[in-house]
């Protein structure tokens, strides 16, 4: 057989061992389930971005390179994870990311939840949230310099928050109720968003946000201290671009409010979990908690994660469940009083 014009015999040789190889891959991936990964909310926030992340690259670090697609479900992570606790074992071709205070629904005996979370598959945590901070903040018209500028008698501060079980009401519920603040808290916003024309116009005094995506999506009322954090909640210890801003740990030495705001901010160090079915062998579970951790160390991964600005601080799904047994340990009483309190 003539060789084409200006390609070696070797280069020809080599050509049609990687035609051979792509063949017998292409083979062998064709028998290879494809992943599916379940994201229980709806486009565009912050899991649909985690997810459609991990979609992308997953597959990568399994066993015959499986494809991997995302498919938004918004049904909710609590009815997804009861699907899971009853579904039968063998190999997964289902994993989720799941709202980060879903696993704590289940310690505060949610009545929508049937599932231990201390006995789900965790394979990690995207985000451990340790360059981030939630921060209570006012417009700096408020007279509050400083959060004990919110200690009784101290004219009170109109705090809004989203609807009940969202993270920023709970940690206004939180101050208000277990740290004492002179605040009032008005629920029922839709987003940060909203909360800030509301702060512009003078209907609120503010709010409690994500010190990121304060800094991300209003950079300019950052920039120009148009607003005034306050208070600092997730963090063991004061974020470096606050530095004179207390921690709510710094706030009080009362031990019920400090275990009822170690309560709240417990989720935000597994910020964006990763699980797979119950039921599956050990060998299994290992195998996809091992290629998440391979994952999120890879650097086509963090390149992609950014490109769409996701801060990645893994957790391993061993440390998850950690987080899941502290809160667990939570004694019953005080998890009652937190119920109180944020549901109330």
């Amino acid at each position: 057989m003539a060789l084409p014009r200006n390609l070696t015999r070797a280069e020809f040789c080599r050509g049609l061992t990687g035609i051979a190889i792509s063949a017998l891959c292409g083979a062998a991936n064709a028998d290879v389930q494809p992943l599916k990964l379940i994201i229980p909310a709806a486009k565009g926030g912050i899991n649909d971005l985690a997810g459609q992340l991990v979609a992308r690259h997953f597959g990568r670090f399994l066993p015959g390179s499986p494809h991997a697609y995302a498919v938004n479900d918004e049904r909710g992570g609590v009815a997804l994870v009861n699907r899971f606790a009853q579904q039968g074992g063998g190999d997964a071709i289902e994993i989720a990311i799941l709202q980060r205070a879903v696993a704590q629904l289940a310690i505060q005996g949610d009545s929508t939840t049937h599932f231990d979370p201390l006995k789900r598959t965790w394979l990690g945590s995207l985000s451990s949230f340790a360059n981030d901070a939630y921060v209570l903040i006012v417009a700096s018209r408020h007279p509050a310099k400083t959060v004990w500028d919110l200690a009784p008698p101290a004219p009170p501060a109109l705090i809004g928050g989203d609807a009940p079980g969202s993270t920023n009401l709970t940690f206004a519920l939180i101050g208000r109720d277990a740290l004492k603040l002179n605040i009032e808290v008005k629920n029922g916003f839709a987003g940060a968003a909203g909360m800030f024309f509301a702060m512009m116009d003078g209907d609120l005094d503010g709010q409690v946000i994500g010190l990121n995506s304060l800094m991300a999506n209003q950079p300019q009322l950052w920039k120009s201290r148009d607003v005034r954090p306050l208070l600092q909640f997730g963090r063991r210890s004061r974020h470096p671009l606050l530095p004179d801003v207390p921690l709510a740990s710094e706030y009080t030495h009362d031990r019920d409010a400090l275990a009822l705001v170690a309560f709240t901010e417990a989720p935000l160090a597994m910020a964006l979990p990763f699980v797979a079915p119950a039921g599956l062998a050990p060998q299994r579970a290992m195998m996809l908690q091992r290629a998440f951790s391979e994952m999120v160390r890879n650097r086509d991964f963090l390149a992609d994660a950014k490109k769409v600005n996701l801060d990645i601080t893994p957790v391993s799904g061993a440390a998850v469940r950690s987080i899941i047994a502290a809160m667990a340990a939570t004694p019953k009483d005080l998890i009652a009083r937190y119920n109180a309190i944020t549901n109330g």
